[in-house]
């Protein structure tokens, strides 16, 4: 008999106990058992790799409305630098169905990511997509459009994706691999058109869009996911910024309009901000500004000073989450409830008023100038009294508005890209002591001057000379024609030429004399007359003199609005034959030195106004007469070679006014008794005229 040691004692079983327990431990093995399946690294949220179902990852197998976003390439664990990709989601066939394949809208879904696997930091990320199948966004979840566009938008062209809330992704070494820091994911939907199942809709391109950063072509894995890895250009040099390396902020950006939002006091539950507009174009301008952005979290100005909005509505408040939190609350004094505030600058009567006024810079009704004009009109101040709500009821809680948009009545159109965090701005200590005061946080957002499109102009310029009796007018519709009635002229025809007195009166009032005049220079006269132009200033440039060793042109200005233009200017580029530029006569002209071969034209002290139309002498038969101002340009020839004035040299390339780039005439105006072919052709006609008649000798 063996003995156990004390302790280690065990029943004995009989056959039958020891079946049971080998059964029991079966089951127990049994029911723990589940089949395994590989799967890929996976960026982000597990689920979107389609599931352990057996499904194709990142293929197109099964229904195109069902499938799941495919897995996130494994590419990105050699990126060092920024990673993008692009999932395409799932769609399904909107109303009306339509048997038109390239008609039929679809709506789909998809997800942009964006994360930082290098070791830079990056500040206010910006993301291109380069949609091209007429897509329509609806909704961006994570994201924000750079341009400021409202929802429903056309991306057609494509997009670029600001970061909203998340502006800037660190690192994974200074965040201890935490992904949410250093990744984003936002979540697209909306529209797009012309392919069918099973094509699918992807995007031409995606890239970084941040200065400093060089991407390759995009590559794609599987037909639903493109990917690139977006590295850092050692060739970019960054600017610094003061104090970079103590704040982690980005250095402020260039552009033709800036905008600065510098929260300058903060408290729980409200701030003090003021907003500064920079005009640093020497050719842009802004007249009657009117600036909007969107709040984000709900927030609304209680106050202002320097600026006034267009409506107060206090009902949003009342009615909205403001006045559920703020139950206590007198909103009859807030100055604007609007998520879309539209904010104008005060006029010049209310700079010294003592609550809406008395800030540097303010209270010039919306007047921007270029510096050169006058430097102390160049910049735009204001201030507002911002109130928030729940969740950010703490001081530090700051977020600025995003969709800046600004807008003037006759200037350039202006695209403003979404706020980014700068340095905090500095300021002159009030005491009056030689020491600098910072603001709390700031943001800056850059705005710059869009090129007009085709019959979106707001000025426009005709062309005539000394050599040529006719007038080549403004384009059809050069300023839109939208409120024109189309059935009774061709918005696409020609302009019709013009005797020289036609310019001097309203289009409406130049039909007779565009007719008789087509009748005595045979040229075409068509049933159905070309529609205006639109434009609510027109400029004439007239060849006046062409010397061997000089030549002159005249520029003249017409306003056709009712209303003036104070402090007008305009500006011409030419090409070659700018350098020539000598003097100009009744403008005060000046060459500007950073944009080529353009002159810079303002009135002269007491001309500064550019009058608007006005009665003629009977205002029952005379037509109105436009507002006008003109003056003779001088230009010389020396060091000039190959030169032809009447061939194209002397007419601008460029015409400004006011800041606004003017639509130009399609033609120029040759010589009348040159022929209108071109050269080549004329010297075609040359040779086989002589060739003709050397035959025709030969068998006489």
């Amino acid at each position: 008999m063996i003995q156990e040691p004390a302790g280690m004692q065990f029943p004995m079983l009989c056959p039958r106990d020891f079946i049971s327990v080998s059964l029991f431990i079966s089951l127990l093995l049994v029911s723990n058992l589940s089949p395994c399946s590989a799967q890929d690294y996976i960026i982000g949220d597990p689920g979107a790799a389609g599931g352990a179902g057996g499904g194709a990852v990142g293929g197109d197998a099964g229904d195109d409305t069902k499938e799941k976003p495919a897995a996130g390439p494994p590419e990105h664990n050699n990126c060092n630098g920024i990673y993008l990709t692009y999932n395409f989601i799932s769609r399904e066939k909107e109303l009306p169905r339509l048997k038109n394949a390239t008609a039929q809208a679809w709506a789909f879904k998809s997800e942009a990511t964006i994360l930082n696997s290098g070791l830079t930091e990056l500040k206010g990320w910006k993301m291109f997509i380069g949609f091209h199948h007429h897509e329509i966004l609806v909704s961006v979840d994570g994201a924000v459009l750079l341009d400021g566009s409202d929802f429903p938008a056309d991306v057609g062209k494509g997009v670029t994706l600001a970061g909203y809330p998340m502006t800037d992704l660190k690192t994974s070494i200074e965040t201890a691999g935490d992904i949410n820091q250093i990744q984003v994911t936002a979540a697209i939907t909306g529209s797009q058109f012309g392919i069918k199942p099973p094509g699918v809709p992807m995007p031409k391109t995606i890239r970084l869009v941040n200065d400093g950063y060089k991407c390759p072509a995009p590559r794609l894995r599987g037909k639903r996911t493109m990917h690139v890895c977006c590295k850092k250009d050692p060739k970019f040099k960054e600017k610094k910024a003061p104090k970079a390396k103590k704040i982690k902020f980005l250095a402020r950006q260039n552009g033709d309009l800036s905008l600065t939002y510098d929260v300058m006091q903060s408290f729980g539950n409200n701030y003090l901000a003021q907003v500064t507009i920079d005009n640093n174009n020497p050719l842009g301008r802004l007249d009657h500004w009117n600036l909007t952005w969107e709040w984000m979290k709900g927030e609304f100005i209680q106050s202002m000073r320097g600026a006034y909005t267009h409506t107060r509505d206090i009902a949003q408040c009342v009615y909205g989450p403001a006045g559920q939190y703020y139950q206590d609350f007198d909103f009859t004094g807030v100055m604007s409830c609007d998520k879309n505030p539209v904010m104008a600058d005060l006029p010049a009567q209310r700079k010294d008023d003592p609550k809406i006024g008395k800030l540097p810079y303010c209270c010039r009704n919306g007047s921007l100038l270029p510096t050169m004009m006058d430097e102390s009109k160049a910049r735009s101040i204001f201030q507002l009294q911002v109130f928030k709500l729940p969740p950010d009821m703490n001081r530090t809680a700051l977020t600025p508005p995003q969709k800046w948009k600004i807008s003037g009545i006759l200037n350039p159109e202006y695209e403003c890209g979404a706020p980014i965090r700068v340095v905090p701005t500095e300021f002159p200590d009030p005491s009056g002591l030689q020491s600098t005061s910072t603001a709390i946080a700031s943001w800056q957002v850059v705005c710059n001057i869009t090129k007009p499109k085709v019959k979106q102009s707001k000025c426009c310029v005709s062309f005539s000379a000394y050599y040529n009796d006719s007038v080549i007018p403004c384009n059809t519709c050069a300023c839109g024609c939208e409120d024109t009635d189309t059935s009774s002229c061709n918005p696409n025809a020609r302009s019709m030429l013009l005797p020289p007195e036609a310019l001097l009166v309203p289009f409406d009032n130049r039909t007779k004399k565009a007719r008789a005049w087509a009748k005595i220079k045979h040229y075409p006269n068509p049933k159905t007359m070309p529609c205006p132009d639109n434009c609510g200033v027109s400029l004439n440039w007239h060849i006046n003199s062409d010397y061997a060793d000089g030549w002159t042109a005249r520029l003249t200005l017409f306003n056709w609005e009712d209303y003036p233009f104070e402090d007008w200017f305009t500006a011409v580029q030419l090409g070659k034959a700018g350098r020539g530029y000598e003097n100009v006569y009744s403008f005060n002209g000046t060459k500007l030195p950073n944009v080529k071969n353009t002159i810079f034209l303002q009135g002269l002290p007491g001309l500064t106004y550019l009058m608007g139309e006005v009665n003629g002498t009977n205002p029952t038969s005379d037509p109105r007469i436009p507002g006008k101002q003109q003056s003779v340009i001088s230009f010389k020839k020396k060091g000039l070679r190959d030169l032809d004035i009447q061939r194209g040299d002397g007419f601008p390339i460029k015409v400004f006014f006011n800041g606004e780039e003017c639509a130009l005439p399609r033609a120029i105006p040759l010589p009348s008794s040159a022929c209108r072919c071109p050269y080549g052709v004329m010297r075609l006609v040359f040779i086989l005229a002589v060739t003709l008649a050397l035959i025709t000798d030969r068998f006489h």
